[in-house]
């Protein structure tokens, strides 16, 4: 795995031995970031569910003002801090080693909004609900936030309009799809 562009392109990124996470494959991560590129300079950018913190990082080198890492993994959160020293990308980075709802907890005093919250937690366990469900009534997202949610193709998400979000967009691949989510109506 490899950061794909920006300042610290082609910097190769650790991993984590075994299937305790699934990093993005660089082909996936390219396409990712060719679709929301022209809105990633100066952002603030919040990587649920980091893994070894591969999205974040890509985020960073884009452009992203700042970038928050939250992985509950203590070998995943140390992995996070070496790439994010390799990447010398540390300065505008905060890593929370703790679970997901725990740290939009904590993040919630901050009162402040991400531009970007992107999540791809372990498949079939119902974390991307229980974490959507939260940041549908929390500050962390407001009308322009984009969340996007790495899935499982079968992942339902006929919940969403019941929590006030709307699916913008879809991307789907052979195994997994990415899912454009904001707060409000679907787009025509």
């Amino acid at each position: 795995m490899r950061v794909i562009a920006g300042s610290a392109r082609r910097l190769r990124l650790k991993t984590m031995d075994g299937m305790e996470t699934r990093p993005t494959t660089d082909r996936i991560k390219e396409t990712l970031f060719n679709m929301i590129q022209d809105d990633l300079y100066g952002c603030a950018f919040l990587d649920l569910f980091a893994g070894s913190g591969g999205i974040g990082i890509e985020a960073l080198s884009r452009g992203a003002e700042r970038a928050v890492f939250v992985e509950k993994d203590k070998r995943a959160v140390s992995c996070i801090r070496e790439n994010l020293t390799a990447t010398r990308l540390e300065d505008r980075a905060q890593v929370m080693g703790c679970d997901v709802l725990s740290a939009l907890l904590r993040l919630e005093e901050t009162k402040q909004a991400f531009d970007f919250i992107f999540m791809d937690p372990p498949y079939g366990r119902g974390l991307e609900k229980e974490a959507l469900s939260y940041l549908a009534h929390s500050a962390l997202a407001d009308g322009n936030t984009r969340m996007i949610v790495e899935t499982s193709i079968g992942t339902d998400t006929g919940y969403l309009p019941e929590l006030g979000l709307a699916l913008v967009r879809e991307k789907v691949y052979k195994t997994n799809r990415h899912l454009f989510i904001t707060k409000g109506e679907a787009m025509k």
